[in-house]
């Protein structure tokens, strides 16, 4: 099965637990290269949200299509084959392998596609500053420095879709903003279409929307932008 670059279609998704309401009638349409935060409060389903975009949680009704693919309609394996050639993730808490160096762990994705490439590990370590530490292992890297690790991890494979949970949740202010340099600088490079949840309201300043998720499990705008071209491509014109 391939999976053409269409972007992200969410139409009205709704989630339960027993009698409780996760979220309903959650509507997203994103087109490739948009970035768009989520903010809400803590417990309001922000994190299971992702989770559904990605096919890793059952949701109740509503659909998800993926570039083009009802996410929904895929068996396990055709799920976890789409994951692996089109979804990145990045987590709060950087999830990086502690026996794999910095280059091995980045070369995760590649290689469990069968497509191993040390050249193109070696270029996403300099892109977002780690050209000299692709030898060290994980306990010798600051915690700014494995979120690095994490973002060049799920980007290495050229992903369409790149999904964020929290990814400065756990680092100060002036890290905070090198890690957020480097995703959002990524993520345009490589043409993907990043899903940024968060607290932080510095995080969603170059957001091209930032959506709220309420306790109703709405998705309302509260800023809005034009969609930001990939480097190196030139913004449409009228």
């Amino acid at each position: 099965m391939s999976f053409k670059n269409s972007g992200l279609q969410i139409d009205r998704l709704s989630k339960h637990y027993g009698v409780n309401t996760v979220f309903s009638n959650v509507s997203l349409t994103m087109a490739p290269g948009e970035f768009v935060a989520i903010m809400g409060e803590s417990g309001v389903g922000k994190s299971t949200l992702l989770n559904c975009m990605a096919g890793l949680d059952h949701w109740d009704s509503g659909s998800v299509h993926l570039d083009g693919v009802d996410v929904g309609a895929l068996g396990g394996d055709a799920r976890a084959k789409l994951r692996r050639e089109k979804i990145g993730f990045v987590f709060q808490a950087f999830h990086v392998l502690p026996h794999l160096d910095v280059a091995q762990n980045v070369a995760l994705p590649l290689l469990l596609l069968g497509t191993p490439n040390p050249a193109r590990v070696q270029t996403m370590l300099d892109s977002v500053g780690l050209g000299g530490l692709g030898g060290r292992l994980p306990q010798q890297l600051s915690g700014g420095q494995l979120q690095r690790v994490a973002i060049a991890r799920a980007l290495i494979h050229h992903p369409s879709l790149l999904l964020a949970d929290e990814p400065t949740g756990n680092l100060d202010p002036s890290t905070a903003a090198i890690v957020m340099d480097a995703l959002v600088a990524q993520t345009r490079l490589h043409g993907a279409s990043l899903v940024l949840v968060t607290h932080s309201a510095a995080a969603t300043e170059r957001a091209d929307r930032v959506l709220r998720l309420d306790r109703e499990g709405l998705v309302t705008a509260s800023a809005t932008a034009k969609v930001r071209p990939p480097q190196g491509e030139a913004p449409n014109r009228p």
